[in-house]
C-alpha cells in the first residue's frame, strides 16, 4: 500500500491495518469466470462484489492487478458470478489456489451469454462489462447484469479472514 497520501497530518494506514478493518466487513463469497479469446475458462475467488445500480441493474468487482488471469478479464466483454453456498467452500478455495486448471474437476456450465458458471450456486450472474477502471492496485470492472438465476439455501461467508456460517 502506498504512504502517499491526500489526507492531511495522518500517518499512513499500513497494509495490516487496512486488512484487519475491511476484514471486520462480512462477506459472501463468488467465483469471477470468463472466456479467453480462445474459448478457455478462467476463473477466481471474489469477495469484493457490490450491488451498484438497479436501473440499470449494475454490480461490481474488484481484481487485483497481480491476478494471473488479470488480461483475461480486461479483454473480456462478458464475466460471470457465482455466488457460492455454505456447503461450497472447498470450491472457494480451489478457485484461490494458484497454479492449476481451476475449472478442472469442477461442475460447470456455459451461461447464456457463454461465460462459465458453477453448478448448484445460490446465484447465477451474467454481466457485459459496463465500464472499466484502475483504482490503486485493483481494477474494477462494473458489469451490467443480462441474466441472473437463484436457488434458495445457506450462504458461505467470509469474516475476520476465516469462512462463516449464518447461526440458525
Amino acid at each position: 500500500m502506498s504512504s502517499k497520501r491526500s489526507g492531511g497530518p495522518f500517518p499512513p494506514v499500513t497494509s495490516h491495518e487496512f486488512r484487519q478493518a475491511c476484514s471486520r466487513f462480512a462477506t459472501g463469497v463468488t467465483i469471477a469466470s470468463v472466456l479467453d479469446s480462445s474459448g478457455t475458462p478462467h476463473g477466481l475467488t471474489v469477495n469484493s462484489f457490490s450491488s451498484v445500480s438497479l436501473e440499470p441493474p449494475l454490480v461490481l468487482i474488484c481484481l487485483g492487478h497481480a491476478v494471473t488471469m488479470i488480461d483475461a478479464f480486461r479483454a473480456a466483454r462478458y464475466f460471470g458470478l457465482s455466488v457460492l453456498a455454505g456447503n461450497q467452500r472447498e470450491l472457494s478455495e480451489r478457485f484461490a489456489r494458484k497454479g492449476h486448471d481451476r475449472f478442472n474437476g469442477a461442475a460447470w456450465h456455459a451461461g447464456e451469454t457463454g461465460v462459465p458458471l458453477l453448478d448448484n450456486v445460490l446465484a447465477e450472474i451474467e454481466c457485459a462489462v459496463h465500464h472499466r477502471f484502475q483504482a490503486g492496485d485493483h481494477d474494477i470492472l462494473v458489469g451490467e447484469m443480462l441474466a441472473a438465476r437463484v436457488r434458495d439455501g445457506e450462504p458461505l461467508i467470509y469474516y475476520a479472514s476465516r469462512y462463516r456460517r449464518l447461526a440458525r
